[in-house]
């Protein structure tokens, strides 16, 4: 009896820490708490995928689905799908979803822009992905390319909110440049932007950013208990893979820290092993050395470890791959999106004859539109210095962050909330 006792409340701590109530409630959340009151009366449509869902992982589509007061009519499927079952890059078809039967239009495959034609009877198109912070995560330019659909067809615009899981302070990289612009880099933001999705759609659309400078009849519904000093572990919220890549919430921190050298498929960025994005690796590095040289740059919030592996697939798939994983151990702290650039300055004192740039031609332009630049291949390979590319990183910063105050709905835990029901810009 006495054991059965015991482990009936050690089963009961376990349970409420693993439901434990979130700090933050999204978007969704709050909008069902109010009835759904901007979707009452007209014919929706919902543009999600599975990061999609409340805080007890219901799916919004489910949610909207079921709710009486709305009348969801079609839903619209980013990369990876609704359900989340295609990979990176599939091209998708429209389909039928098995769980609503609600016709699911792609907008990555034959089209990335909703047209006219799979729009028809739609009164309110609604958006809830959760977004990762970084400009070339491509859920980012579905939003924009649905709000100009939306505003060329005079049909209301909403965007259920999410946090940032990088946080709001964190801004970092140059601002996409003209001739750069593409579906992962779609917009003039830095690299890693430092808005939540509903802030972003705040500010492509009063900007005038969007195709041809169109505006869309907008509302945001907001967050409630979220501030900028948050990242997404801060929120208690669980998090959904948002992509095959991104299974776990720290898989979002490592993303903008080596997913610009990724492109180029020159080294291992964990990419087909067991850590996406957290190592730096290839055929022949010397581990130990490399491990000293990044820890003795003393970059802050990071270490740097050894590690041996060989990739299950993708580049360098079956060969033994030579690196470093990296821990993060002072997010706040910690720099992100340069890096991979650090990286590359002090592989070079190993590999000096190699030239990845040269051996990846067929993928620089993607690096560059990544990048949002070619300024920055440019300036940094005449000495693989990353003191020559700081200046170009961060120099677009102070003005991008002018820019986008008066569009930011969210504030740091030091400075009151702001409560605003509606988007009245």
């Amino acid at each position: 009896m006495k054991q059965s006792i015991l482990t009936a409340l050690i089963f009961m701590l376990f349970a409420n820490c693993v439901y434990s109530q979130p700090k933050v409630k999204t978007g969704i959340e709050v909008l069902r708490e109010r009835n759904f009151d901007i979707l009452k009366g007209k014919r929706v449509g919902l543009i999600t995928n599975p990061t999609g869902v409340d805080s007890r992982l219901k799916s919004t589509a489910d949610i909207l689905f079921e709710a009486s007061e709305v009348n969801l009519v079609a839903l619209y499927a980013p990369e990876h799908g609704i359900r989340g079952n295609f990979t990176a890059g599939h091209h998708l078809e429209d389909e039928r979803d098995e769980k609503t039967n609600l016709p699911v239009y792609s907008l990555h495959g034959k089209l990335r822009k909703p047209t006219p034609e799979i729009l028809a009877g739609i009164d309110i198109l609604v958006y809830d992905i959760q977004d990762i912070g970084s400009r070339s995560y491509t859920y980012i330019s579905t939003l924009g390319l649905a709000m100009e659909a939306a505003a060329e067809n005079n049909i209301e615009f909403a965007v259920l909110d999410r946090p940032n899981p990088l946080g709001g302070e964190k801004i970092e990289g140059v601002i996409t440049r003209s001739g750069f612009f593409s579906f992962v880099s779609q917009f003039a933001i830095p690299y890693v932007h430092g808005l939540t999705t509903g802030e972003l759609a705040k500010f492509l659309n009063y900007e005038k950013m969007l195709n041809k400078g169109v505006q869309c009849k907008l509302s945001v519904v907001e967050m409630q208990g979220w501030t900028r000093d948050m990242n997404f572990i801060d929120t208690k919220l669980p998090w959904i893979m948002s992509s095959p890549h991104i299974p776990h919430v720290e898989s979002t921190f490592f993303y903008p820290i080596s997913g610009i050298l990724g492109e180029l498929y020159a080294y291992n960025i964990g990419i087909g092993y067991t850590l996406p994005f957290e190592v730096f690796a290839g055929n022949n590095i010397d581990a130990d050395k490399l491990a000293n040289d990044m820890n003795a740059l003393n970059l802050p919030g990071l270490i740097f470890r050894p590690i041996h592996f060989r990739p299950y697939y993708s580049h360098a798939k079956d060969t033994e791959q030579h690196g470093v994983q990296i821990h993060i151990i002072d997010y706040k702290k910690a720099p992100l999106s340069l890096v991979q650039f650090y990286f590359l300055q002090e592989v070079r004192k190993q590999e000096p004859n190699k030239n990845i740039f040269n051996d990846s031609k067929s993928r620089i332009n993607m690096f560059d539109k990544v990048c949002g630049s070619d300024e920055v291949r440019i300036q940094f390979t005449k000495n693989y210095k990353v003191d020559d590319i700081k200046e170009i990183w961060y120099k677009d910063i102070p003005e991008y962050k002018k820019r986008i105050e008066q569009y930011l709905i969210y504030k740091s835990a030091s400075v009151p909330q702001l409560t605003v029901e509606t988007d009245n810009h």
